[in-house]
Formats: structure tokens, C-alpha cells, sequence
């Protein structure tokens, strides 16, 4: 029973936590946004909306800074105020922010955005519970060890969820018309317009699928599509 101990603590650990995080960032999304409302994002949605034979697609402003784009747990799409001040800007496309708001419909659609809320609490469970263990054997490493495990796992599943994101919206863009060229224009200006944050980090310990990986999975993808389609 003993040696179950940590792995049960771990359990209920992740459960607590899920609970919490899901509370916490629904709250912190209520206080801090707004519904967009931007005539030509609008007739970019609508046209989304129309491929997907849902009445409208709704947006949310997150008055946060960094540039960014991201699906509540609750299904709600979210642009950041830092994001949508450089469409403002010029920077930005209305079909760049159409790809953005596309791929984050893919997160919903495909189960990311609660998944990822359960895998975060399972994450620190997993590294909890590893961190106990380890530490029995390895004082005093034991704990580092286990934060990398739990890293590389976490990036591991992040990653497949942005090249699955990315199929959706390479998928709806092409069916509303607006095509996948702007998907992968935006991807070359990610760096950036994030300032880079990726840096010189390998890429499997990378959250995200580095731009050229992605611009060429979208490209395969098409060719898969052309071969099918009767000309």
C-alpha cells in the first residue's frame, strides 16, 4: 500500500487540479475579454461559418499582449489584443487572422483545448508522482529528472496537436474559399511577430512544430488533396 501512496497522492493530485485550472482560466477569460466585432473578420468568419453550416462563428479579444491565439476549454475562440493590434497595423491579414481563428476551431473541434486542460493537470501529477519515486533512488536529482521526463512528454503531445490543428484549418480554409496560403504565409511570420521566442531550442523540446515543418505538412497535404480530385 505504501508504495502506492505516491502514485494515488498523484491521482488525486491531478484531479484537484484540473478542477482548479478550469475554474481559474475561465475566470481569468470572463474578466478580461471582449466579443470581437471587425466588419472584415466578420465576413471572414461568415464564410467559415457557411463550410461548417453553423449559423456564425463567434471571436473573443483577450487583452493580453503577446501575440497569440487560443480555445477555452468551454469551446470560445480568442485572438489576443496584441494580435489583432498588428492586423490593425497592417502586419496581419484579415486572411491571416482567418487561419488563426481556423486553427484554433480545429483545437476545439478535434478536443484539444479541454484535453490539453486534463493532460496539464496529468502532467503534474506524472511529475509529482516522479519526483517522489526518483528521489527515493537519486537524492537530489531525482526531482530534475522527472521535470524533463515530464517536458518532453508535454511538448511531445503539444506538437501533435498543432500539426492536427493545422490539418482542420488547412481543411476548412480551402472548403470557405479562402485557400492555404495564407496559413502558411503567417507561419513564416510567426518569429517575429513573437519575437522569436522559439529561439535556438531543439524541436522536439518545442511546443510548437518549427515553420517549416508545418508549412510542409500543409503541402503534402494538398498534394494528397489534388490527387483525388478529378480535374
Amino acid at each position: 500500500m505504501l508504495k502506492l501512496t505516491p502514485i494515488l497522492l498523484a491521482v488525486l493530485y491531478a484531479v484537484a487540479m484540473y478542477r482548479f485550472s478550469a475554474w481559474r482560466t475561465g475566470r481569468e477569460l470572463d474578466a478580461r475579454s471582449t466579443e470581437l466585432a471587425d466588419k472584415r473578420l466578420k465576413a471572414m468568419t461568415d464564410r467559415m461559418a457557411e463550410a461548417l453550416d453553423v449559423p456564425r462563428i463567434r471571436v473573443h479579444i483577450y487583452e493580453i499582449d503577446p501575440v497569440n491565439g487560443l480555445a477555452a476549454p468551454d469551446g470560445r475562440i480568442f485572438v489576443t489584443r496584441g494580435f489583432y493590434d498588428r492586423y490593425r497595423a497592417g502586419e496581419v491579414t484579415a486572411e491571416e487572422m482567418a487561419s488563426v481563428i481556423a486553427h484554433e476551431l480545429g483545437h476545439v473541434a478535434l478536443g484539444h483545448a479541454r484535453r490539453r486542460m486534463i493532460d496539464f493537470s496529468g502532467q503534474n501529477a506524472m511529475r509529482t508522482a516522479l519526483a517522489m519515486i526518483l528521489s527515493r533512488f537519486l537524492p537530489g536529482i531525482g526531482i530534475y529528472i522527472a521535470n524533463a521526463l515530464a517536458s518532453l512528454l508535454a511538448a511531445r503531445l503539444s506538437r501533435q496537436d498543432e500539426y492536427e490543428a493545422d490539418a482542420y484549418a488547412a481543411a476548412l480554409l480551402t472548403k470557405a474559399g479562402i485557400g492555404t496560403e495564407p496559413q502558411k504565409s503567417l507561419f513564416h511570420k510567426l518569429d517575429e511577430l513573437t519575437k522569436g521566442r522559439g529561439g535556438v531550442m531543439p524541436a522536439w523540446l518545442m511546443s510548437h512544430p518549427k515553420t517549416a515543418d508545418r508549412v510542409q505538412a500543409i503541402e503534402a497535404l494538398e498534394t494528397r488533396w489534388r490527387a483525388v480530385t478529378p480535374d
